[in-house]
């Protein structure tokens, strides 16, 4: 019994001891640390995917017949906070890189801010910006709204941080997009400011962003991407979870095809990309009309009603999208921001007289070469059609020769359109904002029915944040209703 006791009591001691040197609260499940770049890898790899079908809709690339898309009618009403969990990541990989003092990964945090608040800014409007994220460090879980204009500020600001802080840099691990080098993470950062300070074309007057000269600066002064090698796109693979976004997709079943505004662009300048963007007609194709024969294409009209397009389509006359995009697991690679979109901004801001050492023409058509080069290399089985000479020959067409605009408006609409006919299935929502910017390319209208220039805003924010986010449509629309064409800063 003695000999019991000492036992129990030694027990006893033990289990003592170990309690001190334990933390009840660790939950040896769930990590609190880790290496930032298994957060970096989970973060390019969901923010570089294909964006869906949607903004091809609102941009007139397809057309839906057996139902009434509403972004192809304009008729859409709210969007999500969800870039805002995406954010969360951002943060917790930014603290990660400040926990072993690696400057690399929080420079990249400092893009990945840049990217997701300057698509917040151009859906909504006025967003959360200054007190958002702060509910783990401060337990502010009602943000105010800040306007527009200091988003746009801050996003330009976050973005000349991550260029400080990528110089001199080491090689990152994690990354699926530049394989950890540094340096084309720092032309991304530059190449990426000269599209925001693009996209504020209509504030180029505003003496607190100094747009005009702040472009030239970036462009006289930092490097930026310079060649196709360095655009910044993710690579597809057939491994599960890393194939092509939109492989083996059902939302390219019986009722989707192309539209006639889309198509019509292609067929009109002789552009033989369309081969590898669209399928032939059925009746094309049962006539044994070749797939480089401009008449085997055709699209439907995206302002007719779906039914009336449905019939035409179901009589064998449109197009529907190339079925390489769901059959193929590693179809094309997927770009963010391409050397060629970043050639079409330096040409826009060429016309504009914001880099006048410039030459708009040359970057034209460096943009279209490139794109030419990108279907050479992705559109398998379609590579004959975009040779460099190809290129070249296209380039030397009437409606494509820059050099038969003579004025500014022509010169734009010129680079505007051949910037849209590169963007299927490539950068989301860009072309149409670029529309609302510009007005380049022309897109049919119903009647009044006008392009929506934003998005209302979350339900939750309504329930969850309500005084903040009525001030905000307050201050914006002059009390106004938070409605889908009420024009915010950048487009005024």
């Amino acid at each position: 019994m003695k000999n019991f006791k000492i036992i129990l009591f030694l027990m006893m001691a033990v289990v003592v001891s170990s309690c001190e040197d334990i933390d009840i609260n660790d939950n040896p499940n769930k990590v609190s640390v880790t290496h930032p770049d298994l957060l970096l890898t989970n973060i390019t790899t969901s923010a570089f995917q294909v964006k869906g079908t949607g903004a091809m809709y609102a941009s007139r690339m397809i057309v839906q017949t057996d139902g009434e898309s509403t972004s192809q009618f304009y008729k859409w009403d709210r969007a999500s906070f969800d870039a805002y969990n995406s954010l969360r990541q951002v943060t917790k990989m930014m603290e990660e890189a400040g926990r072993i003092a690696d400057d690399s990964y929080k420079g990249i945090g400092y893009f990945f801010r840049a990217y997701y608040f300057y698509d917040l800014a151009l859906t909504f409007g006025d967003v959360p910006y200054a007190d958002a994220l702060k509910g783990e460090t401060e337990d502010l879980y009602q943000p105010k709204y800040s306007t527009q204009e200091e988003v746009f500020a801050g996003v330009l600001s976050e973005l000349e941080m991550a260029n400080t802080l990528l110089d001199g840099t080491s090689i990152i691990t994690g990354d699926p997009i530049f394989n950890g080098d540094v340096s084309k993470w720092k032309k991304l950062v530059n190449s990426f400011r000269l599209k925001v300070l693009l996209t504020l074309s209509k504030k180029e007057g505003s003496s607190s962003l100094n747009i005009k000269n702040e472009f030239a600066s970036i462009y006289n002064s930092e490097s930026i991407i310079a060649t196709a090698e360095e655009s910044a796109r993710l690579e597809f693979v057939d491994v599960v979870d890393s194939r092509y976004t939109e492989f083996n997709s059902s939302g390219y079943g019986s009722g989707l095809y192309m539209a006639s505004t889309f198509i019509d662009m292609l067929v009109e300048r002789g552009d033989k990309r369309l081969f590898a963007i669209a399928g032939q007609t059925k009746n094309a194709k049962e006539a044994g009309l070749g797939i480089d024969n401009f008449t085997a294409y055709a699209g439907g009209s995206p302002i007719a009603a779906y039914n009336d397009v449905n019939l035409v389509a179901a009589a064998g006359d449109i197009s529907k999208v190339n079925d390489r995009y769901t059959a193929d697991p590693t179809t094309e690679a997927h770009n963010v921001l391409s050397f060629s979109e970043v050639q079409f901004i330096l040409a826009e801001a060429a016309v504009k007289g914001w880099i006048p050492s410039g030459n708009a023409q040359a970057f034209y058509e460096n943009a279209i070469k490139a794109n030419f080069q990108f279907y050479n290399t992705y559109a398998k089985g379609y590579e004959a059609y975009y040779t460099p000479t190809e290129a070249v020959n296209y380039i030397a067409g009437t409606k494509v020769n820059f050099l038969n605009a003579t004025t500014d408006a022509e010169k734009l609409e010129l680079i505007l359109t051949q910037k849209y006919l590169t963007s299927f299935l490539q950068g989301g929502w860009n072309m149409y904002f670029d529309h609302l910017r510009t007005g380049y390319p022309e897109f049919p209208y119903l009647g009044s029915d006008t392009p929506p220039t934003r998005w209302i805003y979350p339900l939750d924010e309504y329930n969850n944040n309500a005084t903040n986010v009525t001030e905000a449509i307050d201050r914006q629309f002059s009390g106004s209703n938070d409605g889908i064409r009420e024009l915010t800063w950048w487009l005024q």
